[in-house]
């Protein structure tokens, strides 16, 4: 039986009883430095120790171009058919397609032209994205993205809000695939970095890409007493330190250091307007620490009253969440769990047939 098949037949039996053979194509991975590297990375990690044979097609597979104003995220270029081939001598169970970039657009037209079913998931909020950077009006981005997602049997989405933001906008095969927490790194006790002995407190956080889609300068500029850390590299770096020269910029951190990080904030604040999760929440939050932020797409699925607070004024949600129980955010914090988000995947990977089973719920809800 050819591979594909499988797609439209059989359903695909729990992720730790039956191995398959799964493709994601994706243009945004390693050395890259965010949300949906982690998620694609992690999730591929526990598959494979699932036994799954897991293929990653990405831009460290062809020759690739800096992405104009954000060099750090490398543009694939390839020869007509390429991603085609590839898919064809792989022959997988399933092909999910994890980015709307040209790695992602040749999988998507191979798989259509060919009748190929596959999967999509939505994890940026690509027209305010490149809104953001561009100054293009959103909706004239909004008719390619119903383009790109409209042929997959599934879109996998993280939260509520964007389920029902893209059925407005049309797609209505939308499957729960939901983010974890490394509960073995975040964690309440993990030490505070050396750089937060002499900072004046309370000491509000952010932590994520430095780019201008992450509405930092929001942060940056708000009138709140205390001291500002940002932790992470971007493009948006330079401008904003020379901008903000009182506040303090650390740089990249990741594992136990990055935990320090969150676990030595008084609050953590989230600006970004254009994720449509924002895994550094659930981190922070499992660190015991409480989220101050917009109330937009991500928090408003995320943070509850006793963890944090969201107000169109960031200072005035700043100053309720610095009032949040700590043991509570460190326990909603540890409620998600990366095997849980895998199980998702894999189950949102060809129409579930399972009566009862908790992702055909909330596929359906």
């Amino acid at each position: 039986m050819n591979a594909f098949g499988a797609l439209t037949g059989d359903s695909f039996v729990a992720a730790s009883r039956s191995p398959h053979t799964i493709t994601i194509v994706t243009d945004a991975w390693h050395p890259q430095t965010n949300g949906v590297v982690r998620t694609l990375s992690t999730t591929c990690d526990i598959l494979r120790g699932w036994g799954h044979d897991v293929t990653v097609i990405s831009p460290d597979n062809y020759t690739s171009v800096p992405c104009p104003t954000y060099p750090e995220i490398r543009l694939a270029i390839t020869l007509p058919g390429a991603v085609g081939r590839r898919l064809a001598w792989l022959n997988p169970d399933a092909v999910h397609i994890a980015s709307e970039g040209p790695l992602g657009l040749a999988a998507r037209n191979y798989c259509v032209r060919r009748g190929i079913p596959f999967t999509t998931a939505y994890h940026t909020q690509f027209p305010e994205y490149v809104a953001r950077r561009t100054g293009m009006d959103p909706d004239r981005i909004w008719p390619f993205i119903r383009w790109f997602h409209k042929p997959a049997q599934r879109v996998m989405v993280a939260t509520r809000s964007i389920r029902a933001q893209l059925r407005e906008r049309g797609l209505h095969q939308l499957h729960h695939w939901s983010r974890g927490v490394d509960l073995e790194c975040f964690t309440p006790d993990a030490p505070p970095p050396p750089e937060f002995r002499d900072l004046e407190g309370p000491i509000l956080l952010y932590v994520g890409r430095v780019a201008v889609e992450k509405n930092i300068e929001a942060f940056l500029s708000c009138d709140y007493p205390g001291s500002k850390v940002v932790v992470g590299d971007g493009p948006a770096r330079a401008e904003l330190e020379a901008k903000f020269p009182k506040a303090t910029f650390m740089g990249k951190r990741t594992g136990r250091e990055l935990a320090g990080c969150y676990a030595g904030a008084d609050v953590f604040v989230f600006p970004s307007k254009t994720d449509t999760f924002g895994l550094v929440m659930i981190e922070a939050l499992a660190c015991g620490t409480p989220v101050a932020a917009f109330p937009v797409a991500g928090p408003v699925d995320i943070l509850t009253e006793e963890v944090g607070a969201m107000c169109n004024e960031l200072a005035r949600a700043i100053d309720v969440a610095r009032y949040s129980d700590r043991d509570a955010c460190a326990r909603l914090g540890a409620s998600y769990s990366w095997e849980t988000a895998a199980h998702q995947f894999v189950s949102g990977l060809v129409p579930l047939e399972e009566e009862g089973s908790a992702s055909a719920e909330v596929l359906l809800a």
